[in-house]
């Protein structure tokens, strides 16, 4: 498919990053699709940022508090395009990614976008974990952030950017974004790696996962679901 200056003028992607230096040269083929690719480093010690600037790159250091959060406001807030969609270092794109993007919000009903998830990993138990959470996120109309998020500038400003909190901001986003117009899953989908999986197991990353959501809306403070959440 044939891509329109249009569509490669108005999307700018960003990426928050810490450590995250061997994966930014995979992103390369998505930054060649649109106006910009923003790269929001949180303080690695792994030449994140030089390596950015290399791969031509926009690159801001960011050093306050806040999270991911803060990493993906402060993008947005730099981006020129009028749509931003917000990847993960260790994901990628489906081919015609900008078009899907473009053509989804269009439809002024439309107000926050996502893509299929499929990890690049065959392992039985992470497949069925995956076709719910497809589901989930279709049906119920709650993706995630590893599902790279994408929205125009405007309504992302109107719903008041992501929440600066150390986990659950695409989950308190997604929630927000949900009161205020339709959120459509597109059936491409985004690839992204299975390091947490393989870390931690399938099952118990899972297990987390929803543990962390549940403690969420018990009110347990975002801090210690963070420390849950990233403990070894």
């Amino acid at each position: 498919m044939t891509l329109t200056p249009q569509m490669t003028s108005s999307i700018s992607i960003i990426v928050p990053t810490l450590n995250e230096a061997t994966n930014l040269p995979g992103l390369l083929p998505a930054a060649k699709k649109v106006k910009e690719l923003l790269v929001v480093d949180g303080g690695s010690n792994d030449n994140t940022p030089l390596v950015a600037k290399e791969l031509g790159y926009g690159i801001i250091e960011e050093t306050g508090a806040g999270g991911r959060g803060t990493q993906l406001n402060t993008g947005a807030a730099n981006a020129s395009g009028s749509i931003l969609l917000f990847l993960h270092a260790d994901t990628h794109l489906p081919l015609d990614f900008p078009h899907a993007v473009s053509t989804c919000l269009a439809n002024s009903e439309n107000i926050l976008g996502s893509f299929r998830l499929q990890v690049n990993n065959s392992d039985i138990l992470l497949s069925l974990v995956l076709l719910f959470t497809n589901i989930r996120s279709k049906f119920l109309q709650l993706p995630y952030g590893d599902q790279s998020l994408f929205i125009r500038k405007k309504d992302f400003l109107k719903l008041g950017e992501f929440p600066e909190v150390p986990i659950m901001e695409d989950y308190i986003f997604v929630k927000r974004a949900k009161k205020k117009g339709k959120i459509v899953t597109l059936d491409q989908a985004v690839t992204t790696s299975a390091r947490r999986w393989k870390q931690l197991g399938v099952f118990q990353t899972t297990v987390t996962n929803q543990l962390v959501v549940l403690g969420y809306h018990l009110g347990i403070k975002p801090e210690k679901l963070a420390a849950f959440y990233r403990r070894k």
